[in-house]
């Protein structure tokens, strides 16, 4: 009988980002496709809706893994200095990718695109300075950093709308595009908060032994649910303790909302993994396993000058199609990275020359 890995119990985290990789490229498409007379319909808000889930989950997902990096140090007998900086270094290695990211898009979209997009803050961005500062949680142990990385999340979330009424213009722009909040950067308020709450659930994983993993799925979907009802309610009061605060761009109640339906989705993956998948290959856990890939294929295929002339031409219709042929050729893009990795692993002497080790970020 097969024994199962510690990497096959954790195929559902897999799983999880597989779905937000696809429900970010459908959400991407729509923004990018359809008609403008056609941003205020139903379909298009539903879209763009659940378009806004994919980063907090990608967040939650990389504090999961950070949480695991930390823990693993921690065992192998590594002291406090040593454990945070293997977790600064990782922080250092998504920098270098977010550069590369920017560099790239850059390059590409010249000389149109101005040089200031090298240092737009994007997911990549908002993940390395969220991992540099949470890597101070790897001077404690697992279970100390399972209650403090809550708090740090709690503590964003609720700072997030006064920072926004600082007066930030003494600030460079690039400063405060990591900080404050914004509708069109990552800062790291309130987005930060996510991966401190994934820090936390990671640390809660490796702590909890295999056999009760299920009853840990459950209480997530409790408490997931919880804060989803309860945090709308408190949206809906006619009052609130900040002198201002916007739901969609700082709100507290809106970023514990998103953190709840990504613990309910948790308990749902690790549910569909263990008792619905049938053990064998799976299109959503694909995606998963090469997130950066499709993430970072996706966005010059869509926002870049390949598709060009479907941008804004679309009805909602012909969107729902473009998104599904784009889904269907990102799932053959990730499915040949794959295979050609397994191919390399094939030839020991020259395998890093066919593949390099598959990446999962975002949410690695």
């Amino acid at each position: 009988m097969k024994t199962k890995t510690s990497s096959d119990r954790l195929q559902y985290l897999d799983w999880l980002r597989g779905l937000a990789a696809v429900i970010m490229l459908q959400g991407h498409v729509f923004d990018s496709f359809t008609k403008p007379e056609l941003r205020g319909g139903g379909p298009f808000m539903l879209s763009q809706f659940l378009g806004g889930m994919p980063p907090a989950i990608f967040l939650f997902l990389t504090g999961i893994t950070l949480a695991f990096l930390m823990d693993s140090t921690e065992r192998k007998g590594l002291g406090p200095v040593e454990r945070m900086m293997a977790a600064f270094r990782r922080s250092g290695y998504l920098f270098g990718l977010a550069f590369a990211f920017r560099l790239q898009l850059w390059i590409f979209g010249w000389p149109k695109s101005p040089w200031t997009d090298l240092f737009r803050v994007d997911i990549l961005n908002a993940m390395g300075f969220a991992i540099a500062v949470m890597s101070l949680m790897a001077l404690f142990r697992t279970a100390e950093r399972a209650r403090l990385s809550a708090a740090v999340g709690l503590g964003i979330a609720f700072a997030s709308p006064l920072i926004s009424q600082i007066d930030w213009s003494w600030a460079p722009a690039i400063a405060r595009n990591y900080v404050v909040p914004d509708y069109n950067f990552f800062g790291f308020f309130p987005w930060a908060a996510y991966l401190a709450f994934g820090v936390s659930a990671g640390s809660i994983i490796r702590m909890v032994p295999k056999e009760a993993t299920e009853r840990v799925m459950q209480w997530a979907a409790l408490l997931g649910g919880a804060l989803i009802f309860g945090c709308q309610y408190v949206a809906n009061l006619p009052f609130s303790v900040y002198a201002q605060s916007d739901f969609w761009l700082n709100s507290p109640a809106q970023v514990l909302i998103k953190q709840g339906v990504t613990l309910v989705l948790t308990a749902f993956a690790f549910l569909w993994a263990r008792y619905a998948a049938t053990g064998g290959w799976s299109w959503v856990r694909q995606f998963g396993t090469t997130s950066l890939l499709v993430y970072w294929v996706h966005v010059e295929l869509i926002y870049g000058r390949w598709l060009w002339f479907l941008k804004g031409s679309l009805t909602v219709t012909q969107t729902l199609v473009a998104a599904g042929a784009v889904i269907l050729l990102m799932l053959a893009i990730s499915t040949a990275k794959t295979k050609r990795y397994r191919l390399g692993s094939l030839r020991p002497s020259f395998g890093w020359m066919f593949a390099p080790k598959p990446e999962r970020v975002p949410g690695d």
